[in-house]
């Protein structure tokens, strides 16, 4: 990756369910999806527009935090100025493959679990949310244009318009609720921390059946707007990478910059 290889100091990502730290967790480098609205994304072509998020990917904590000044205007500072207080969300974590299974439990031993809102409702929300509202800007071009998508995005954007408005009203009406529960069941704690995927990196002829797993654990917080970083876990052979998902977006940074040095002594 060009990061990782130092041709250059850092990327740009767009993230709508997870296309920035998907390709930072399988990479091995940091990426940031920062707080919903934070960064302009007019001029981008839009995937979902209620979804859409603009971040960077960098080789660490601090170089996505002054890229992520540069791109928002907002200062990022990550001086660590206490021991953060870290959970993880109760009955989320399953059907890890054998390496993320064991960098997982080396991070998260001896962090306390939560009560958390339903992964499956964040998930399913957000991806009625990300169908219909794709549908809706590629509508003319599926009509007009079939061939010159793929046949999984075309697949994807035709489930989209098949999909009622009265669904579309529902989703919106329940992600409203959510991120209020969300923001409830954080009360207490500075961060979460969960896996970014599922897997390490799937050969490149795997099929439909990576998506899942790939995208199980960065979807709910599209739906909830959470700034997000992607951090590489102690691990050998291919990249794992977690995800510390905050509630603002410098607190967030300053978290992952202390997990980023905790586990600098760790061995995979």
């Amino acid at each position: 990756m060009a990061v990782a290889a130092g041709m250059c100091d850092w990327a740009i990502g767009s993230d709508t369910g997870g296309s920035i730290r998907v390709p930072a967790s399988l990479c091995g480098v940091v990426g940031f999806k920062p707080a919903l609205g934070s960064i302009d994304i007019g001029g981008v072509v839009p995937l979902a527009w209620s979804l859409d998020t603009l971040g960077p990917l960098a080789p660490d904590v601090a170089s996505v935090a002054r890229a992520f000044s540069m791109m928002s205007g907002e200062a990022a500072s990550t001086d660590i100025l206490r021991r953060p207080r870290v959970a993880v969300p109760r009955g989320w974590i399953y059907d890890l493959d054998e390496p993320t299974e064991r960098a997982w439990r080396m991070v998260s031993r001896g962090l306390q679990e939560i009560e958390f809102v339903d992964r499956d409702r964040l998930f399913q929300v957000g991806l009625t949310i990300l169908l219909v509202e794709a549908a809706t800007y590629h509508c003319r071009w599926v009509a007009e244009r079939p061939e010159k998508y793929g046949a999984d995005v075309l697949a994807h954007l035709k489930r989209g318009l098949g999909v009622p408005g009265v669904d579309y009203v529902a989703a919106m009406r329940e992600r409203s609720r959510l991120v209020k529960e969300v923001e409830q069941a954080m009360a207490g704690i500075d961060a979460l921390l969960l896996p970014a995927t599922g897997i390490v990196a799937p050969r490149i002829e795997a099929g439909d059946e990576v998506r899942e797993p790939l995208t199980r654990f960065t979807r709910p917080f599209n739906t909830t707007g959470q700034p997000v970083v992607t951090l590489p876990a102690p691990a050998s052979g291919l990249p794992v990478g977690m995800q510390v998902v905050g509630k603002t977006n410098v607190e967030t940074l300053r978290t992952a910059r202390w997990l980023e040095r905790e586990w600098h002594n760790l061995s995979p």
